[in-house]
């Protein structure tokens, strides 16, 4: 993963209405083996969030004038540096009007993986832990706390230069459960919505139901197809890289690559062809599961509406085609 330019600055800030106090760095950090495990960790902590958003950026405006500036930087206008300077000055004035707003160590590191060139930013803080130094004594210390990443984005650079219909070049951590607190650093990136990634999970996942269904499938074949889309689904979410139609339709079935894309085709679902997967929703289709006073009930969810039905007025679950290890055991202990 090659770095192209990195750098960190401190905005101090305490979430009571203080002043946001800046500190930044005049000079770009120097290439190090301890940046990239850095960088590594943290697209690693990156791709593994969930309840992310995909959007693009606003027109450049007073109000959102950071997509100006990155525009100036890969146009060679300015250096990493002055354009990194530009953006935390805005990121501490937006801080300051947000009076629930922590401060902390932001990152700018503009990267490349594979052929396509990436910028990430994000808001980074300490945890206390403990270490062992070389007299052997147990004393304490600082580290990155990686796992608690709340406020970053990333920014694909490649798709934004080169293709200017996209609705998805940008991700972003949303805030948990509607709250307002980072909605600054939305603003501060000047993004917005362009697609609904648990929308389109869902989508896909009902016109998946709908297929298993309309190609009436035996069982274990319906079972290796679900695993087949929620595991590929799930890894293209861990690399940050969203679900390609074509590409799953080959993947389930590679006797006839097309037919679930012509399926999801000729029902207009309305998908787009490449989208982000919400990994929320794919753990959610995978498997229902209950256990109450010795019973254990397991099934996959698109046998529900065949299959199986709940019928929530009654709080019943009809069960249709028993598994024939099930029925045996039944008739042997009724004889």
């Amino acid at each position: 993963m090659p770095i192209r330019h990195c750098i960190v600055h401190l905005i101090d800030k305490k979430p009571d209405g203080s002043p946001a106090v800046l500190h930044a760095r005049d000079t770009e950090l120097a290439s190090s083996q301890a940046i990239e495990n850095m960088l590594a960790d943290l697209n690693e902590s990156y791709n593994a969030k969930q309840g992310k958003a995909w959007g693009l950026f606003h027109e450049e405006s007073g109000a959102y004038p950071f997509s100006g500036w990155l525009k100036r930087y890969l146009d060679g206008e300015q250096d990493f540096t002055a354009f990194s300077r530009q953006a935390v000055e805005q990121l501490q004035k937006l801080m300051e009007e947000s009076n629930l707003s922590t401060g902390g160590h932001v990152l700018f590191a503009h990267y490349q993986q594979g052929m396509t060139d990436y910028l990430a930013i994000a808001l980074l803080h300490h945890s206390e832990g403990v270490a062992v130094n070389e007299a052997l004594d147990v004393t304490p210390a600082k580290h990155l706390d990686l796992a608690q990443l709340h406020l970053a984005a990333r920014i694909n650079i490649s798709e934004w230069r080169n293709n200017p219909h996209s609705k998805q070049y940008i991700s972003f951590i949303k805030g948990k459960n509607g709250k307002k607190v980072s909605e600054y650093f939305r603003d501060f990136i000047g993004c917005q919505e362009g697609v609904d990634g648990p929308g389109e999970t869902r989508t896909l996942l009902k016109a998946f139901s709908d297929f298993v269904e309309s190609e009436d499938l035996p069982e274990e074949q319906a079972r290796e197809k679900t695993k087949t889309l929620v595991s590929y689904a799930a890894s293209q979410a861990k690399q940050g890289e969203p679900i390609t139609l074509d590409e799953l339709s080959g993947l389930i079935d590679e006797d006839r690559p097309r037919a679930f894309y012509e399926h999801i085709r000729n029902k207009d679902y309305g998908m787009a062809p490449e989208f982000p997967a919400d990994k929320r929703t794919l753990s959610q289709f995978q498997r229902f599961t209950g256990r109450a006073e010795g019973l254990s009930i397991s099934f996959e969810a698109h046998l529900l509406g065949s299959k199986i039905e709940y019928d929530e007025s009654s709080d019943t679950l009809v069960i249709r085609n028993l598994p024939t290890q099930l029925t045996d055991q039944l008739k042997r202990r009724k004889g």
